[in-house]
């Protein structure tokens, strides 16, 4: 193998391939990223076997070839080099890897590629593309309620449900409830619903942030892996990540959506997130509880809601806003985190909040739109 690449290539393709080498593991070839041509072209891989990255930056091949080497030890090299052009010249007796960028040289002890453990190629099955904004703001507004324990695995994934011309992604941690609908690009000819991990979502979030374009999502025939395609073509960059699918069967969360309600509070989503905060401070020892009293509004007050904590060792506090309430007096109480993680993560200026009594799930939507729903259950607390 012998090519030469520019600094600032390699660099930005080693730090998209990153996140996916393995940290903790028993097979130590995934600490490793590979590096090999491919159509004229230099490709790095790295993968902790529940998801890949490949990445293909542009590089003037002399030489085809493939190596795996430790994945930080060359991030950081090629990271400290100046903004020049790196040779790459791989030695196949000793499994040597030489750059040389400027006056700067390295050699680095490899491994052999064919150890490297097969990346799933999903080229066929059920494909769709999705545009990026609306596929980033439906993963930022649910992938932080999946759940992290590992104690039920398909909540530490997000439902996704393609049907017709629309994906639902949907997550739950047994606490709270985030559904998110946005439209595809092309319509998908049958319905189909798999659980894809939430880190996946979470690194595919990451690599679209420099991205302008769709990206092409396909499932393979067996529902066991998903493949997502990104395309820059300013700095001409691709990029696939393929992720392995979680097994089992997702909760049906359309029957814990409330169905009605007898008190709805809309409310300026920047001074209801601001005075759930404020609470926050006095409930961190007063097991996170922020209670909320909705008071409706007389002919010439406006309605209000008061958002207060307590802690028997330190205090209490209390906030109250105007808000436009509907229907009768409310009391609920909430962890004071998932109110915040919510509140949070909404763009619009005001937010609905649904309540029926203090021990039925609250239900939080944003004014304007009807494509997002989070149900959070209430906390039980003496008043």
């Amino acid at each position: 193998m012998k090519l030469s690449c520019l600094q600032e290539n390699f660099n930005r393709g080693l730090n998209i391939v990153g996140r996916a080498v393995a940290t903790r593991t028993t097979l130590p070839i995934t600490n490793n990223v590979m590096l090999a041509t491919d159509g004229g072209r230099l490709k790095l891989v790295a993968t902790n076997l529940e998801m890949a990255i490949s990445c293909w930056i542009g590089a003037k091949v002399e030489e085809e070839g493939a190596i795996t080497v430790p994945a930080r030890l060359l991030t950081e090299f090629v990271s400290s080099l100046p903004g020049d052009t790196v040779s790459i010249q791989l030695s196949p007796q000793t499994k040597t890897l030489g750059l040389k960028c400027a006056r700067f040289e390295a050699r680095i002890s490899g491994m052999d590629a064919k150890e490297f453990p097969p990346i799933p190629s999903v080229d066929d099955g059920i494909g769709t593309g999705v545009e990026i904004a609306a596929l980033r703001q439906g993963i930022n507004q649910v992938v932080f309620a999946a759940a992290t324990e590992e104690s039920r695995p398909v909540l530490t994934g997000v439902s996704t449900r393609f049907e017709g011309n629309t994906l639902t992604l949907a997550a739950a941690d047994g606490f709270r409830l985030a559904v998110f609908q946005l439209p595809v690009a092309e319509p998908v000819g049958q319905k189909v619903e798999v659980i894809i991990p939430a880190r996946t979502l979470a690194e595919l979030n990451r690599l679209m942030a420099d991205q302008e374009d769709k990206v092409a999502i396909t499932l393979n025939p067996t529902k066991s892996q998903v493949l997502f395609r990104l395309k820059n073509k300013e700095i001409n960059v691709d990029i696939e990540l393929v992720s392995q699918l979680v097994q089992g069967t997702f909760p049906n969360y359309a029957q814990l959506i409330p169905k009605s309600y007898n008190t709805r509070v809309i409310v300026g989503k920047d001074e209801f997130l601001r005075a759930t905060k404020t609470a926050s401070i006095f409930a961190r020892d007063g097991s996170g509880i922020v209670r909320l009293v909705v008071t409706p509004g007389g002919e010439v007050t406006p309605g209000k809601i008061a958002v207060s904590a307590r802690s028997e060792e330190i205090g209490d506090d209390v906030g109250e806003i105007d808000a436009t309430v509907e229907g009768s007096e409310a009391k609920i109480a909430f962890n004071g985190k998932y109110l915040t993680d919510v509140l949070s993560v909404l763009h619009e200026a005001q937010v609905a909040l649904e309540t029926t009594n203090p021990s039925s799930p609250g239900l939080i939507r944003p004014v304007g739109t009807d494509n997002y729903t989070h149900v959070v259950m209430p906390m039980f607390v003496q008043w």
